[in-house]
């Protein structure tokens, strides 16, 4: 199969680097590592390498080295669209290479050939109660397709370690490719009577979630669809959903068990909810002004609501100290294609008045919009308008990256995952010996 072609053949150079940094640099100290990071989430500590994807501080999101204009300009396109192909970023993902239209056609073609999705887990989804929240559902919905799982089934026969990865990778497109069908059976079983809608096989793969959810007849959504699933693919290793992922991987743990696992991270209020407090953050001041505000009245709402105490979701970011790209690449969809909606007029007005005021506040160390500040109020135009089925839609994109990650670490025979804790007695018993 092409991309376990084009993965081998970068093995023997891969495994012999990692090799060498593990033998004659092994006792190299990358960092060392304070009790206060200890104490607040092993935050910003390197303690993982990922060539998929990094975040820059100032230029945002890289995927294997290219930044998200870069990817915009270069990755295929869908026909009669601007926007990415996602079997053009899952071949990126995977095999280090921006790839040509061809090869891109062929992912999605593969897609297409491995998206039927058995009944049993259609079956098991609507036995759960109808107000079961949707992540619930799509993370009940992987762990049904674990028994499809062609790693676990040759595992149990017996297989060597050097091509483990060749069955993550079955694994990996055969669940990618169910995603969308997977997310659209949950939102029309929750929001829209049951409906079914198969595939359309000219679709491509982003394409096809919209039709599935009844969105044919509107070219823009697809176009939406196939910004969103590309913009939210993967954001490096260390995040909930892609280290939870990774950790579960880590002992041989399918792809569908370690996807769930890395699903049940992102539906924490903390990780993959924050699109949904935005929206509700920007329908509350639409609704305070009952009109687009002037930038003089939003900078006085904006200075209250922040004295009050309050925060204002959708802006800072744990690693980023400029616009979020991501951010940026959707406002100039909203500017294009929906000029006149007001709740995206209120977003674009948010962008230029907010950071300034943040500025004023010393403590402030990033003023500037994240992904989230804008992405649930474009799924609202559309009428996508239940929060609650905002996580799964950034799942359905997320695990993209999340299952790349997880073959090559398969693939490069990352071992078990078994960091060493501490009791507080031992820690105070350090400090006290140290002299601090």
């Amino acid at each position: 199969m092409f991309l376990a072609d084009r993965i081998e053949a970068q093995l023997p150079g891969w495994r012999d680097r990692v090799q060498r940094l593990r033998g004659k640099s092994g006792d190299f100290k990358v960092c060392d590592v304070t009790v206060s990071q200890i104490y607040s989430g092993i935050r910003g500590v390197q303690i993982q390498v990922s060539d998929i994807s990094f975040v820059d501080p100032y230029e945002g999101l890289r995927i294997r080295g290219y930044t998200v204009p870069e990817l915009m300009k270069t990755l295929p396109k869908a026909t009669g669209s601007e926007m990415p192909l996602a079997g053009g970023l899952f071949y990126l993902l995977l095999c280090d290479e921006i790839p040509t239209a061809e090869e891109a056609e062929m992912v999605e073609e593969e897609w297409r050939q491995r998206c039927l999705i058995p009944t049993y887990v259609y079956n098991a989804i609507r036995r759960m109660p109808a107000d079961t929240h949707p992540m619930t559902l799509f993370s009940m919905g992987l762990m049904a397709l674990q028994r499809e799982s062609v790693f676990a089934k040759n595992f149990e026969i017996g297989v060597i370690k050097e091509d483990y990865w060749r069955y993550y990778l079955e694994d990996a497109l055969n669940l990618t490719a169910k995603l969308p069908g997977l997310a659209a059976f949950i939102y029309n079983l929750r929001y829209q009577d049951g409906i079914y809608i198969p595939p359309k096989p000219d679709h491509d793969w982003s394409a096809n979630f919209a039709h599935m959810i009844d969105r044919s007849d509107d070219p823009d959504y697809h176009d939406l669809c196939r910004l969103f699933f590309f913009l939210h693919s993967d954001h490096e290793g260390g995040n909930v959903s892609a280290h939870a992922a990774h950790l579960v991987s880590s002992a041989l743990s399918d792809v569908y068990l370690s996807c769930a696992a890395g699903m049940n991270g992102l539906a924490g209020p903390l990780h993959g909810l924050a699109n949904q407090e935005c929206l509700k953050w920007l329908l509350s001041v639409q609704d305070h002004f009952g009109q687009l505000p002037t930038k003089a009245d939003l900078r006085v709402y904006l200075k209250h609501q922040l004295e009050g105490g309050k925060l204002i979701p959708g802006y800072g970011h744990a690693v980023l100290r400029t616009t979020d790209p991501r951010f940026t690449e959707q406002l100039n969809f909203a500017r294009k294609y929906l000029p006149t909606d007001g709740l995206l007029q209120l977003v674009e007005l948010v962008y230029h008045t907010l950071p300034d005021v943040l500025k004023e506040n010393n403590k402030v160390s990033n003023p500037w919009p994240n992904v989230d500040a804008i992405n649930g109020a474009l799924q609202y135009h559309f009428g996508v308008k239940e929060f609650d089925f905002y996580t799964v839609l950034f799942g359905v994109s997320r695990i993209l990256g999340l299952s790349a990650h997880i073959v090559w670490s398969r693939a490069l025979m990352k071992p078990i995952e078994r960091p060493k804790s501490l009791t507080t007695e031992m820690l105070e018993a350090m400090i006290q010996t140290s002299g601090n």
